[in-house]
């Protein structure tokens, strides 16, 4: 069952994010920032300027009194120690920011937006050492643990980029959709009406792996090999969209949170590294038993787990609502997945342990 975190905001919650420390942020339309406590009470309150949503919250790494927030096309950088004005704020984006990551040495801010920019903050010189960039809408990038040059993003291009800062250009690019296609000798109408729409990623621990969720329900994890990535594995995972997905400090465990109002757990450690030898094989091995699943109007019925043995669910939650945002927290002892929704509340679920 659920605990309910309410009394802090009064719009739905977009975005959560949880410090070194235990305190949690969260993020909300009309420029609603709390803090919480682990119990799940508010600490802190602020209203941002201009009552903009709240799109996405981050706890620096080395510093975590410090706190990033985007709000419109805004960061604002704040000391949660003492909730008031912001400490800098940063306007390089043009339009209004999805995501925001900070790489481990917090040297470096990138900030995805709706124009399909990634702006990379030089946090010591304050200004834009990188202007990256997708040809629609970047809802995800997440920088690569042990490894503060690189990052990864995606967007509803389809696109799925590595980037290393020493170049504007990406050092691999893989197209969701026509890798799709390539797999199947014809474009099925349900790919068609539902084409892969990459909505959040989420690197692993050992900086590595990394998944990507997507419009079609799917889940797609990939393998970085020196300046490339290689998919590894891809399984149904939603009936809709995901819309979250997010790596524990476990070795492949996997939160996903859909449009479907699901919050499931995956353990993927043994599908990863597996399909090395042969990724090809394997690949269309998955699409032969995935085209024998139907479509109608566009919609993605539920796939059996059989797309790829083994990828099942070690934990599934029928949350309800669609999911805007997981962050994962230790609280008295044992660990919740917090969850955020079109609701103004924040709910709180145990989760096994490992």
């Amino acid at each position: 069952m659920a605990v309910k975190w309410e009394g802090g905001h009064s719009s739905s919650v977009l975005c959560l994010n949880v410090s070194a420390e235990g305190l949690v942020a969260s993020g909300a339309e009309r420029g609603e920032l709390v803090l919480w406590d682990g119990a799940g009470s508010p600490v802190a309150q602020l209203r941002l300027p201009q009552g903009e949503d709240v799109t996405s919250v981050l706890f620096s790494a080395r510093r975590p009194s410090t706190l990033y927030t985007s709000h419109g096309e805004t960061i604002s950088v704040l000391d949660v120690r003492s909730l008031q004005e912001p400490l800098q704020r940063f306007h390089v984006n043009e339009e209004e920011i999805n995501c925001l990551s900070v790489n481990d040495t917090d040297g470096f801010l990138a900030a995805a937006d709706d124009s399909g920019a990634i702006k990379v903050v030089d946090l010591e010189s304050e200004k834009v050492s990188r202007s990256l960039r997708h040809s629609n809408i970047c809802s995800s990038v997440a920088f690569r643990p042990q490894r503060p040059q690189s990052l990864v993003s995606c967007g509803l291009d389809m696109q799925v980029m590595l980037w290393n800062l020493q170049k504007a250009r990406p050092l691999w690019t893989m197209n969701l959709q026509e890798c799709d296609m390539e797999e199947e000798s014809s474009q099925s109408a349900g790919q068609f009406f539902n084409p892969p729409l990459a909505h959040s990623l989420s690197v692993a621990s050992c900086g590595n792996v990394f998944g990507c969720g997507a419009q079609d329900g799917k889940i797609r994890i990939f393998r970085v090999t020196g300046v490339r990535f290689e998919r590894e594995l891809e399984f149904q995972a939603h009936s809709l969209g995901v819309s979250q997905v997010l790596f524990m400090p476990e070795a492949y465990w996997l939160l996903s949170g859909g449009n479907d109002g699901k919050v499931l757990l995956w353990d993927v450690s043994s599908n990863v590294g597996k399909q090395q030898k042969s990724p090809a094989k394997s690949l269309h091995r998955k699409k032969a038993q995935a085209a024998a699943s139907s479509r109608k109007d566009g919609k993605l019925n539920k796939v059996a787990s059989n797309e790829h043995p083994g990828v099942v669910p070690k934990l599934s939650i029928e949350h309800g609502e669609k999911v805007n945002w997981l962050s994962c927290a230790e609280i008295k002892g044992s660990r919740r997945v917090l969850v955020a929704d079109q609701t103004s509340s924040v709910s709180a679920y145990p989760l096994p342990e490992p």
